[in-house]
């Protein structure tokens, strides 16, 4: 979630929430379980269902009457499950965060905050068009609501709609710290043609003036800018940076993870990794470094991916297209398979990670017209990305 505080003027990482749970090891978000005919009922009592992290309980029914009637109980419990479905990769925490919510949006005269936390729900389940919409009614009641605006600002960077999100991104500038609106204007002019200059920009704030939130934002942008301006060294660098200021956030491990795997360092990338392995973009890449090493800790790696994947088929889940089609390439070697998953993944979203899955995976299937929409994109936001020269798409 992002969440900026105008009076303090300090703001959290903005990420969409990526991870799903594995029967066995992580937890499905309760609500999609409405898509089985049928309950579930183990054969055994000894059968684990799920792991929670520590400390993990609901609010007790008092405090959850309490979030019906205040305002001010029902906002940072709510904020509290986004942060820890974040954390955790847990996205059962939204389904809470949905429910204290839920008498709150049945009201005509909804909080402006309530329509942005839920924006901020659906935007973590992929549901962009509906989140953009709840924002667009918050922004209507409140045009400076910097929250919405930087809200707003991602989902649509995610979606490629650059110019849209860089309008976004600067109308932060009126209530938001100037540093906030720096990371958001100067991270999309590094999509978009500009990105050395954007590199130097960014790494020219001033890291000690800023929040442990909003340095860990510049070292991921760093992170991500190095990658593809060819610079792996100093990506690793900005990553572990990050890491250090914001151990807990998983997006940031999972992006050093892939540049040590893309420099053949698995046995670094398992040790980055350990601990991690309850979280299904982890697991991902723990896979992805047996397989590099031809251990005999590959296939049950595999075999969880793969039931997690089969169980998102069913569902008609489509969050996590991305990551099974690199499983299905790097992983269990389909590249045919790999190629649909990859293009119903570009459906939804154009992250540069999201062209460079659908290059590869066009490139394996030897089909190199089906990545023509993706190097459309890339011909015109001018996307810098050394990362795309193997696959004919160097800026």
């Amino acid at each position: 979630m992002i969440v900026i505080d105008t009076h303090s003027r300090t703001t959290r990482r903005p990420r969409c929430i990526r991870g799903r749970l594995l029967p066995g090891a992580l937890i499905l978000l309760a609500p999609l379980a409405s898509a089985w005919s049928a309950p579930y009922i183990p054969g055994s009592e000894a059968r684990i269902l799920a792991e929670l992290p520590a400390g993990a309980r609901h609010a007790n029914l008092a405090t959850r009457e309490l979030t019906r009637r205040r305002l001010d109980i029902a906002l940072p419990l709510v904020q509290f499950y986004i942060s820890r479905a974040r954390a955790t990769a847990d996205l059962r925490f939204l389904g809470y965060a949905e429910a204290i919510l839920a008498p709150w949006m049945s009201r005509p005269d909804v909080p402006t905050q309530i329509l942005v936390l839920h924006a901020t729900i659906l935007q973590s389940r992929h549901l962009f068009d509906a989140s953009l919409a709840e924002l667009d009614r918050a922004l209507a009641r409140t045009p400076d609501d910097a929250q919405a605006w930087l809200t707003r600002a991602t989902i649509l960077r995610v979606l490629g709609r650059y110019g849209e999100s860089d309008s976004s991104c600067r109308h932060l500038a009126a209530t938001a710290d100037p540093a906030i609106t720096t990371l958001c204007v100067q991270g999309l002019r590094g999509l978009t043609g500009q990105l050395p200059s954007a590199y130097a920009a960014i790494m020219a704030l001033p890291q000690q003036a800023l929040p442990p939130e909003t340095r860990a934002w510049r070292y991921s942008e760093l992170g991500e800018m190095a990658e593809r301006l060819g610079d792996d060294p100093a990506a690793e660098h900005w990553l572990r940076e990050g890491l250090a200021v914001a151990p807990d956030d998983f997006y940031l491990r999972a992006a050093c993870a892939d540049v040590l795997l893309r420099q053949g360092r698995a046995p670094q990338a398992l040790q980055l990794l350990a601990g991690y392995e309850s979280m299904e973009p982890m697991l991902l890449r723990i896979a992805i470094a047996h397989r590099m090493m031809h251990d005999a800790a590959g296939p049950g790696a595999a075999a969880l991916l793969a039931s997690a994947f089969s169980v998102e088929q069913q569902r008609g889940d489509a969050v996590h297209r991305r990551e099974q089609a690199r499983f299905l390439l790097d992983v269990s070697w389909q590249p045919a398979a790999a190629l649909t998953a990859a293009r119903q993944n570009w459906q939804v979203q154009h992250e540069p990670e999201d062209v460079l899955i659908l290059l590869r995976a066009a490139q394996a299937a030897r089909e190199p017209q089906a990545a023509e929409p993706a190097r459309e994109f890339l011909r015109r936001e001018r996307l810098e990305d050394a990362r795309l020269g193997p696959y004919g798409a160097a800026p």
